[in-house]
């Protein structure tokens, strides 16, 4: 025998919506489609040394700061702050001479004062050539300065943090993605 569908006084479907209701799920869903670009200017307009960035896993997020005004050795400062047991580690940005190229170096409980290359080495969580990927996919590198950059791309960052002493049963078991997209701008 098959079977008839129910339909209420004004002969929809049980549990369809009715007009008024569609039409507000598709106000909802015009709103939410618009946020995005809305968000675009409004982060577009925030400086580099600012900006906010979230890795698609939400494994961990990158907060630039500004730098000190007599700080001759780097142009930016950030910090690496990992979702998991509150985990934070300091980067900085060097630029290389010769052919230049913003230099991130992520570092965590690095010791102060003269250190030698291998204590240094055993504190460097990441280090890589720091890029920037606009909406068009286009490629360039981290400014030192002007507006905040759409994505970040830290090329093996996500493996460099899985074998740095940041993993393990104190640390963080979750490896962030190498991509970074802006979140936020702090004030």
């Amino acid at each position: 025998m098959p079977e008839t569908s129910r339909t209420d006084r004004s002969g929809r479907a049980a549990g369809e919506p009715s007009g008024r209701s569609r039409r507000a799920m598709r106000a909802v869903a015009a709103v939410c489609a618009l946020l995005p670009a809305l968000a675009g200017p409004v982060l577009a307009a925030c400086p580099q040394e600012l900006a906010v960035y979230t890795d698609r896993e939400r494994a961990a997020s990158i907060e630039f700061r500004p730098t000190e005004p007599d700080a001759a050795v780097h142009t930016n400062a950030f910090r690496v702050v990992f979702s998991q047991n509150d985990v934070v580690a300091d980067g900085v940005v060097l630029w290389t001479e010769g052919v230049p190229r913003p230099t991130g170096i992520v570092m965590r409980d690095c010791p102060e004062g003269d250190v030698t290359g291998e204590e240094l080495a055993a504190c460097t969580v990441w280090q890589g050539v720091i890029y920037t990927v606009d909406a068009a996919g286009q490629v360039g590198l981290l400014p030192r300065e002007g507006p905040a950059a759409e994505r970040l791309l830290l090329p093996d960052f996500g493996p460099s943090v899985r074998h740095s002493a940041l993993y393990g049963a104190k640390g963080i078991s979750i490896v962030p993605w190498d991509v970074f997209e802006i979140s936020g701008c702090q004030e």
